[in-house]
């Protein structure tokens, strides 16, 4: 468990009275809640835990792992046979066809080789990516359990919420979710950024 995982376990109840509250009663309609809210799509307590599920140490041998294959891939391709003292129109095709999958498996940009090396630059930032997101989350939510708006709300309990409470409570589902939608949008430009590596190798 790190950082976040702590604080996400000390947040829960901030986090449900925020929710339920949104969902509940709603926010003023001028606030900026309202606008991270579209960006998101979720109330801060399910982008918080969906957040918590990133896991970047799973992609953390993933990068190394890739590149060796890469490196394999460089290896074949150079060590593929040439025709030498074989002569005559198989000795010619079999070159020909030697040099097009040589070709395939590494030296191009499309080549084998090159393509799992961008997989691999892939993983790594989606790792750092993952990581980034945790952290800054962890230090919003600390933020937030230690501002005066969250020492309202837990004072409050169940009793029926003032102006100043939903103020609040909209103020720190705002700052949790901007702090989401940034990382989320900074991570799918990454996937669109690396579109082209679903592409079928060409032939």
């Amino acid at each position: 468990m790190d950082r976040l995982d702590h604080l996400l376990d000390a947040a829960r109840p901030m986090l449900d009275r925020v929710d339920q509250m949104l969902s509940v009663v709603g926010a003023p309609g001028d606030h900026r809640v309202w606008g991270e809210l579209r960006r998101v799509r979720l109330l801060p307590g399910d982008a918080a835990r969906a957040v918590a599920a990133l896991r970047p140490a799973a992609l953390g041998e993933a990068g190394p792992e890739i590149r060796a294959e890469a490196r394999a891939c460089v290896e074949i391709a150079a060590g593929l046979p040439a025709p030498e003292e074989w002569m005559g129109a198989a000795a010619e095709a079999y070159d020909e066809a030697r040099r097009r999958s040589a070709a395939q498996l590494s030296g191009g940009d499309e080549s084998l080789d090159e393509r799992l090396e961008a997989t691999a630059d892939l993983a790594e930032a989606l790792r750092d990516w993952m990581q980034q997101t945790r952290d800054e989350l962890a230090r919003a939510l600390a933020e937030a359990l230690a501002s005066s708006e969250a020492a309202a709300l837990t004072m409050a309990g169940g009793m029926p919420p003032g102006a100043a409470d939903i103020v609040g409570a909209a103020d720190i589902a705002a700052s949790l979710l901007r702090v989401v939608a940034h990382n989320y949008e900074f991570a799918d430009d990454l996937i669109r950024g690396s579109s082209d590596l679903t592409e079928a190798l060409p032939l």
